[in-house]
């Protein structure tokens, strides 16, 4: 009998129930770490007397950690059982969260966060493993709504979190204020999770280890430190990416010629799974961008109080949370239609945002947020539902930890493409439009058309520049935003492709 099997027959409701919520509670733990250090960066800064570029590697080197942990959620799981790996994750990221707000230099605290992001990298792929076993087949779409409202509700609450913990104590509180919930997360899972079955355990490969984790770590630089180093005319970057290339090509050969590679590239037979994984890359893409750009917008260019900006980023999540509970039970609906409504709902708000000028209200921007969310919700349980439709439980651990990884990469990938075409196109459309402003254009003489923009002054030239940069940053904006819409028109030849989401009798009798 599987594990699935005897833990449905096993475990009581209320049993079950406890282990979603702790699952819940500890995937949302994680989720809301990924932007709380966004927000308290400044004063972590001022307080560690350390340089912008120093201070970065806060951030770098928890993303490096998570990347090259990630993949070894499959071998750990068969090594050490799927219940101590969690519980242990969970307990280690607890513990080093306490510590990287303790940590009294800049270095002790880069070393925290590595061990944070290392320890909480099988967590999130783990959880979804959990739940699939923990229930049955026909609450699977319920529970990964529940699963997937901790997921979105972690990075709405992480930024207005930390930047609220900071505001009034300091940035050390911003990290404080999660252990609680990790202490809680562990006690759930340590009281309801029930004990493994019979371990599938095998010999770590190498090779296939060491090289996916050299791709990963440096794809991971390239796009952390590649606008800051202005890309290829950066000698580290362009060594970086030299360095990636080798490695994914050797990592490529190995697991295909390899018995027991690290990771097993036979899953991407399965059609939905191999489609599954190119859909949440795109997914990750799609995610978190606009949580990303439109508060440095509408801060900088339009002029909006923090507190507005919060509101805003609110209403996503309350859309996100919305379109997970209705998706959740919306189970009976065909999940190709449903995941095609969610990408059309965000193509939808990719073109809303493009029509946007510095003048935009903000219960626009507010529905345009939560119209996202409710796309994101949407998306988000038909997509894994039938990515794993055909997945033997066995599996699941390894081939989660793929399809999670997947989605963070997509997402620093897109992020940082949308912002080097930010900074690209800020600085030509400057250079164009500077160059209409002469005392020789007929229009500049004209009362009506230059208004306070008087040439013949120094504080009139000031606001006319002001202005020019104002609305050069918008162009480059809207053209990002022309990436996300772009983006989300691809997904849906792809969805096409994908199956019914029904499992075959055949693959759930495969050992």
């Amino acid at each position: 009998m599987s594990r699935e099997a005897e833990t449905e027959t096993s475990l009581t409701p209320f049993q079950r129930w406890m282990i979603l919520v702790s699952v819940v509670l500890a995937t949302t733990l994680y989720s809301t770490t990924i932007l709380i250090v966004s927000t308290v960066l400044p004063q972590m800064q001022g307080s560690m007397s350390a340089t912008a570029d120093e201070v970065s590697w806060v951030i770098t080197f928890n993303i490096l950690a998570t990347a090259i942990v990630t993949p070894m959620t499959g071998w750990l799981s068969g090594r050490y059982g799927v219940r101590n790996v969690m519980i242990w994750s969970i307990f280690g990221f607890t513990v080093t969260t306490f510590m990287c707000g303790v940590a009294g230099s800049l270095e002790s605290l880069v070393v925290w966060r590595i061990l944070q992001g290392a320890f909480g990298a099988p967590s999130t792929p783990l959880a979804q493993s959990i739940l699939l076993d923990t229930f049955p087949k026909r609450q699977h779409p319920m529970v990964l709504g529940l699963f997937g409202f901790g997921v979105v509700i972690g990075p709405v609450i992480g930024p207005t979190l930390g930047g609220y913990m900071a505001e009034t104590y300091s940035w050390r509180y911003a990290f404080y204020a999660i252990v609680p919930v990790g202490v809680l997360a562990v006690v759930g899972l340590r009281a309801f999770l029930p004990p493994d079955g019979e371990r599938v355990a095998r010999p770590l490969d190498w090779t296939g280890f060491l090289t996916l984790s050299v791709a990963l770590a440096a794809t991971q630089l390239v796009l952390s430190r590649g606008q800051r180093l202005d890309w290829l005319e950066s000698l580290e970057i362009r060594v970086e990416i030299l360095v990636a290339v080798v490695a994914y090509w050797i990592f490529a050969m190995h697991i295909v010629t390899a018995r027991q590679p690290f990771l097993n590239p036979r899953h991407l037979l399965d059609r939905n799974y191999a489609i599954g994984l190119l859909l949440v890359t795109l997914y990750g893409m799609l995610n978190f961008t606009p949580v990303v750009l439109l508060p440095a917008l509408l801060k900088a260019h339009a002029n909006y109080p923090e507190s507005i900006v919060g509101e805003i980023v609110a209403s996503r999540g309350i859309g996100g949370c919305i379109g997970f509970l209705i998706a959740g039970f919306a189970s009976r609906i065909d999940a190709r239609l449903s995941m095609m409504t969610g990408f059309g709902m965000l193509l939808v708000a990719g073109l809303w945002l493009m029509s946007m000028d510095l003048n935009v209200r903000p219960i626009s921007l507010a529905a345009n947020a939560a119209l996202q969310g409710l796309a994101i919700g949407a998306i988000w349980v038909p997509l894994t539902v039938v990515t794993f439709a055909n997945i033997a439980e066995k599996d699941r651990a390894e081939t989660s930890a793929v399809f999670h990884l997947l989605r963070n990469l997509g997402s620093s990938f897109f992020i940082s493409l949308c912002v080097a075409e930010i900074v690209r196109s800020t600085g030509v459309n400057y250079s164009r439009m500077i160059e209409g402003i002469s005392v020789f254009n007929p229009s500049l003489t004209l009362p009506w058309v230059v208004g306070a923009w008087d040439m013949n002054s120094l504080a009139g030239l000031q606001r006319l520049s002001n202005e020019v940069s104002r609305q050069s940053a918008l162009i480059a904006y809207l053209n990002a935003f022309g990436l996300f819409t772009a983006a989300c028109a691809i997904t849906i030849p792809l969805i096409l492709l994908v199956g019914n989401g029904k499992p075959k009798p055949a693959a759930a009798a495969k050992p």
